[in-house]
């Protein structure tokens, strides 16, 4: 009776847990509710939030190694500005412009002082007078030179130039308009746009193995997980089969009793010992609803989801399989950590190489495509006009008080910490992975114990029982049996997932774990 109230209970506990199923988690497992390892490796990775922040960093890195090789292209700028003024705008200092308006008198009073030694000296020689006077054409040129009035005219010439000057100093640049195109072609940066990519291209790969480093970890806990659940599972059968042969007995003792064959006592222990084993049950029942619970929280489902797995109906906990021999190197090749550590050892070395540019020249090709008003191709004038210039751009550091060469230093110092990292990591993978190799010869050769055990349990049990039910065997000696079986198969549980849970380790350990995404190469 106390075995069916025992049955009853677990049920009633997955009855329960049925409940308050949400439709989003019977469609995530589907019609057979079952799942095996594979599918809960799949539903862990796709729904982490670990894994997607991952996926977004490794996108970014992406994006930076090609915002790194447009450093290759030429720079393509384009720029316009309109600006008005207020206010006078001169070219030169106007206290040092002659005013040519107001040398018009001082040139007619040199003129007049001309014509007037000219008159004097006709005057006093009677022949150039007499010869003046004979001829009407040379009275009338004398008459119309002494008439001469320059004054006004030039005047009006200085006035003119006075004007023309002002305008010119005085450009209209009130309002201004101005476009530019340039176009500027690296030649040569020290090296910089080199190291730049390949440390861009470095840093994505970093980021892949980051990636690759969370994506170990999570199948390392869906793994465990899920042979958890196995164990438990594989250990509420044992127990209910425990629980019930104790049952069984416990009734054929208390015949036994009745009729006088048994005793009180010997009713009493199976009875103490199938209360044990109820409870052992019932623990099991509890054990295996918190390592789904479990389960679910790692493959991203409800923790009531009624997950069932594949393996924990198996009457036999299935082996691994063995996992291909490597060396040493190529599990160091194939570790995200010393895959991480050797491309930040790269990544430094090329950061000594950016630091090692910023002590050399730079040489750039640049051209110019200007469109200006005022017209500067002619004096200022208010229109438009425009230009072209080509040229080459050099760039020489001679001091900045050794700024770069410490900078060199520095990175030189941050690559020597992580060749050490590197190093030292090597060292550690090499103690787990020999660690883990030890650990699974030991699972197996436990293993292999715990099946001879087994086997002779079964017998033993079987022996027991049919001796107590003949009445040759005594009750000590049946429950006796059915300890060590209860024992040896637990121990057998124990050794098939343990070995389960060791290759898993291994095979992160080996880097075996194949990621779910590659680099693209463009």
């Amino acid at each position: 009776m106390k075995n069916e109230m025992n049955k009853m209970m677990c049920i009633a506990c997955m009855l329960l847990s049925l409940a308050g199923i949400p439709a989003m988690a019977q469609d995530t497992l589907g019609v057979s509710g079952t799942l095996s390892l594979d599918d809960c490796r799949q539903m862990a990775i796709s729904g982490n939030k670990n894994l997607e922040q991952q996926r977004a960093k490794l996108e970014m890195a992406g994006y930076d190694r090609k915002i790194a090789a447009a450093n290759y292209f030429p720079k393509v700028t384009a720029m316009g500005t309109w600006q008005h003024t207020w206010g006078d705008f001169s070219l030169v200092d106007e206290n040092k412009i002659p005013q040519f308006g107001q040398e018009a008198a001082n040139l007619q009073a040199a003129y007049n002082e001309r014509i007037n030694a000219l008159t004097q000296l006709v005057d006093s020689s009677p022949l150039i007078a007499a010869a003046i006077a004979a001829d009407p054409r040379m009275a009338e040129l004398v008459n119309t030179l002494t008439a001469v009035e320059t004054n006004s005219a030039i005047a009006g010439v200085g006035q003119r130039v006075d004007q023309a000057i002002d305008e010119t100093i005085h450009p209209d640049i009130s309002d201004v308009y101005l476009g530019v195109v340039s176009v500027q072609q690296p030649l040569f940066v020290g090296g910089k746009i080199i190291a730049s990519n390949r440390m861009a291209k470095y840093a994505e790969e970093l980021a892949r193995y980051e990636y690759d480093g969370n994506y170990d970890d999570i199948l390392i806990n869906v793994d465990q997980a899920y042979w958890q659940v196995v164990s438990v599972a594989n250990k509420k059968k044992l127990a209910q089969s425990y629980s019930d042969l104790l049952h069984k007995m416990k009734d054929n003792v208390e015949i036994a009793v009745s009729e006088g064959v048994a005793t009180e006592a010997d009713a009493l222990t199976i009875k103490v010992k199938a209360n044990e084993a109820d409870m052992t049950l019932t623990k099991a029942c509890n054990g295996l609803v918190l390592a789904k619970m479990l389960l679910c929280k790692q493959i991203g489902l409800p923790l009531d989801s009624p997950v069932t797995l594949v393996d924990e109906g198996l009457d036999v906990v299935p082996l691994p399989e063995d996992e291909p021999d490597k060396s040493m190197e190529e599990i160091w090749a194939s570790r995200s950590e010393t895959k991480r550590l050797d491309l930040a050892q790269k990544i430094y070395k090329e950061k000594v190489n950016i630091a090692r540019a910023d002590m050399l020249p730079t040489i750039a090709l640049t051209a110019n495509y200007l469109v200006m008003n005022p017209n500067m191709n002619h004096g200022f004038k208010t229109d438009f006009g425009q230009n072209w210039a080509a040229g080459v751009l050099v760039s020489v550091p001679i001091f900045h008080g050794t700024e770069a060469l410490q900078k060199t230093r520095k990175a030189k110092a941050e690559a020597r910490i992580y060749q050490s990292k590197y190093d030292d990591a090597c060292e550690l993978i090499e103690m787990q992975v020999t660690q883990l190799r030890q650990q699974r010869k030991e699972a197996e050769e436990h293993l292999a114990m715990a099946q001879a055990n087994l086997a002779s349990a079964d017998e033993n049990l079987r022996t027991a029982t049919v001796g107590f039910e003949a009445g040759v065997v005594d009750v000590n000696t049946t429950l006796g049996a059915q300890t060590a079986w209860m024992k040896a198969h637990s121990e057998y549980i124990d050794a098939g997932i343990e070995l389960q849970m060791n290759n898993s380790r291994l095979k992160a350990a080996l880097g075996n774990y194949t990621s779910d995404i590659e680099l693209k190469e463009e």
